[in-house]
């Protein structure tokens, strides 16, 4: 029979050994829990050769939050998977405007989906908050449309939508464009709970840091 690990500390350390163990890429010490953690939550050693993480993207993203930076996302299940109470504690809070009032009705006018439409309705959020999208590509090009101006530009962009239909595309624009520090998964795999992690991972290490 199998001896399981049951105590939960016991198994978080020794996933996080066994992951860092098979790690191949030169991470700096910053990058680590980021790679960990989205390594950690789809359980595939392998998505360590597409993270994508840009050189000014982590102290970008722990500044930002240490400064009471919201996270805005895409989708409801990003906003969920995130630690709001951690983040609040920093002088954060996460928003997602995709059910906000007037958006479904505004996309059927415009033509366009409903995280689209929810950013370019809510442009003024963006400037100095860190966007997380996890599931929809048409939400990323539109955060990227609106970086292009300094009024609503974020501090960072944690692009991993998941799928095959815009997907990649998306985020091969997002990565081209190093203006921007960016945070993906290039290629189709992504999702909300990798976006989610990645916030967590940049909490969780600016809180560590504010407690040294």
């Amino acid at each position: 029979m199998i001896d399981f690990i049951l105590n939960p500390g016991q198994i978080e350390t020794e996933s996080m050994r066994i992951i860092r163990a098979g790690l191949t890429r030169p991470w700096s010490e910053d990058e680590f829990p980021v790679v960990e953690r989205l390594i950690h939550t789809c359980g595939d050693p392998s998505l360590e050769q597409v993270i994508a993480i840009h050189p000014l993207a982590i102290a970008c993203g722990l500044k930002a939050l240490k400064e009471g930076a919201n996270v805005i996302t895409d989708v409801e299940m990003v906003r969920a998977g995130i630690s709001k109470e951690k983040l609040k504690s920093l002088g954060g809070s996460v928003q997602s405007f995709l059910n906000a009032p007037g958006v479904a009705e505004q996309a059927k006018e415009w033509g366009i989906t409903r995280s689209m439409t929810a950013f370019r309705m809510h442009p003024e959020s963006l400037r100095g908050s860190i966007v997380a999208i996890g599931n929809a590509p048409t939400a990323l090009l539109e955060v990227l449309r609106l970086a292009e101006n300094p009024e609503t530009c974020p501090a960072l962009i944690i692009g991993i939508p998941v799928g095959f239909v815009g997907a990649k595309e998306s985020k091969d624009i997002l990565w081209e464009r190093q203006s921007i520090p960016s945070i993906t998964v290039l290629g189709t795999r992504g999702g909300s709970p990798l976006a989610a992690t990645v916030v967590n991972a940049l909490i969780y290490t600016a809180l560590k840091q504010l407690a040294h």
